[in-house]
């Protein structure tokens, strides 16, 4: 009976914690802040629970989690409409050093220790305080930093060269089949697709997937025959 009861209970929390999912919204967990995190700990506790609980406890949990989605939704609603809410819910970007100084107590105020702070300088590749002119731990925890002017990339600006802005590549073939809402936002149809696989050589069903770019180009990616077993970094 334990069995049975876990069999139907478990994949109904699968599918509760889907919907509550798709309700609040995904976000990556790099882009996490406390407040994200602390909901989804919960929610999937909750889940958790459901998953488990006896077959007449089972209608209580599960309004206990939508509930709790619910509030968390309008709130996510409310804080994106006033700037005070937001920052009470999420926080804000917190300044750590600026023109060469450090601020302690914003260092305090991020429980961060100098050492911490240098560590996740080093890991955007920064590993000299001289080249960096503005650092900021961001509400996720994400330190954002300007680097000086003398130590930032060379843009085509600075050296007065006029480049091709570039577009994202849109996928119109997977596994041999069209894309059609794809292709057509590309601009283009099927006709013109066949004719640019005819001249590749290539036949639709032997397409494992292609793309096309801002300037209408057509990239045939193929698939290897074999199917390598060493570790190619050992």
């Amino acid at each position: 009976m334990d069995f049975l009861r876990v069999l139907l209970t478990a994949p109904l929390s699968i599918v509760v914690l889907f919907f509550m999912s798709k309700l609040i919204g995904n976000k990556q967990i790099s882009n996490m802040n406390i407040f994200d995190y602390i909901n989804g700990i919960t929610i999937g506790s909750i889940a958790a629970e459901l998953a488990t609980c006896e077959l007449e406890e089972l209608p209580y949990i599960a309004i206990a989690l939508v509930i709790y989605a619910v509030i968390v939704f309008v709130l996510s609603l409310i804080s994106q409409k006033s700037i005070k809410l937001r920052r009470f819910f999420t926080g804000k970007s917190i300044l750590l050093y600026d023109k060469g100084k450090m601020y302690k107590k914003n260092m305090i105020t991020a429980k961060l220790d100098f050492n911490e702070f240098l560590m996740m300088l080093r890991s955007q590749g920064y590993f000299n305080l001289n080249e960096i002119e503005t650092a900021i731990l961001e509400q996720n925890g994400d330190m954002s930093v300007l680097p000086k002017d003398r130590n930032r990339p060379v843009t085509p600006d600075d050296i007065k060269v006029r480049v091709h802005q570039t577009r994202p590549e849109i996928v119109v073939i997977l596994d041999g089949l069209v894309l059609k809402n794809n292709l057509k936002s590309t601009g283009n149809n099927e006709d013109w697709l066949l004719a640019r696989l005819e001249e590749h050589h290539k036949k639709l069903e032997d397409v494992f997937a292609a793309t096309c770019d801002g300037d209408n180009n057509l990239k045939i990616v193929e698939c290897a025959d074999n199917n390598p077993t060493n570790d190619m970094f050992e």
